[in-house]
């Protein structure tokens, strides 16, 4: 890593990005909590040993601000939740900073909000803090937001990136590459045959569905950054288990893999930002995945692969000619400024 340069590929998710983590970050910060790598960090409250809490914080630098499906509003505020539920919790609070250019439309900084508000109400949360700051032209590119957000979680739930087990059930909630797909063809000018838009959206709803079988299900993962190959080599390391997948099980529409091809893109590498990745006891796959498919978000739920004991801290696929290759974490910067 390059002693004096902060590279984009920083940013992505993937190998240069926890190559940063661990170098800087958790060198300096390091503890109990932080060193468990999930999307939120979970505690007990002194006082009791009944009420856990949860609680996470994000950055949101999408490039463009408006994308078919959402804008960085509604991404700040789903990302925001879906961290706090892929821990298990049920997300009560957000705050919301705003790191704004001179010269930015107060129009537009209303439909942000007002898009914020809407998201928040359809997820059943309150946005209770905030800051505003504006810097001089050129030194912010439009509109950043910073978010907080805190959850509460039943004491009998525990799910995190470390407890995935051989033998478990790897599901994906539906189809993926909707939101890098839609921001990049934005951002570019394209325009494709078929509708596209990005998949963003709050999980706490769904997660609150399959949650019901408590001890049953052990990881849970948006796979944004990265796309759903850097989310289960993450979750193969820090559990320190293998992963593999078959590539005729994961939800791609045929129009997206297309399109993915067109423009030189790994499916299997691009954002997503209202997917996740149940890693869950195989006797409970099937009670799981009828609970998922009762919900709007869950409905095209799928089993994908399963968990073994071999090739700990590696995630293999099974392609759809029946070869076998090894997915790494993503090398470089694939699609930057996507979330």
């Amino acid at each position: 890593m390059n002693d004096a340069d902060i590279l984009l590929a920083h940013g992505s998710g993937g190998k240069l990005t926890q190559e940063l983590l661990d170098r800087v970050f958790f060198r300096y910060f390091g503890n109990v909590l932080l060193n468990k790598k999930d999307d939120a960090a979970v505690w007990s409250l002194p006082s009791t040993h009944c009420l856990r809490m949860a609680i996470t914080t994000d950055s949101y630098v999408v490039k463009p601000i408006f994308f078919p499906g959402g804008d960085i509003g509604k991404l700040a505020v789903c990302g925001t939740i879906n961290d706090l539920a892929m821990t298990g919790a049920q997300p009560l609070y957000l705050t919301a900073g705003f790191i704004i250019e001179e010269g930015f439309l107060i129009s537009d900084l209303e439909k942000i909000v007002a898009s914020m508000a809407k998201t928040a109400q359809l997820a059943k949360i309150e946005i209770i803090a905030g800051d505003t700051k504006v810097v001089e032209k050129g030194d912010v590119d439009r509109l950043f937001i910073n978010t907080a957000g805190i959850g509460t979680i039943d004491e009998s739930i525990d799910i995190s990136s470390i407890n995935a087990k051989p033998g478990d059930a790897v599901i994906l909630s539906g189809p993926v590459d909707m939101h890098g797909l839609a921001v990049l063809s934005q951002r570019e000018g394209l325009r494709f045959s078929f509708p596209l838009a990005s998949d963003c959206a709050p999980l706490n709803g769904l997660v609150a569905r399959m949650v019901n079988h408590k001890n049953q299900i052990h990881c849970l993962r948006d796979p944004t950054r990265g796309g759903l190959a850097t989310t289960l080599n993450e979750l193969a390391i820090q559990s320190q288990v293998g992963i593999e997948i078959e590539e005729a099980s994961i939800p791609v529409p045929e129009e997206v893999r297309a399109a993915c091809e067109m423009l030189g893109l790994d499916p299997l590498y691009v954002a997503n930002e209202g997917k996740l990745v149940a890693i869950v006891a195989s006797e409970a796959e099937k009670a799981i995945l009828e609970r998922m498919h009762s919900h709007p978000y869950g409905r095209e739920g799928a089993v994908i692969g399963r968990v073994t004991a071999d090739h700990p801290g590696r995630v293999a696929l099974k392609t759809r000619f029946g070869a076998r290759r090894i997915l790494s974490l993503l090398n470089g910067e694939q699609l930057p400024r996507i979330c």
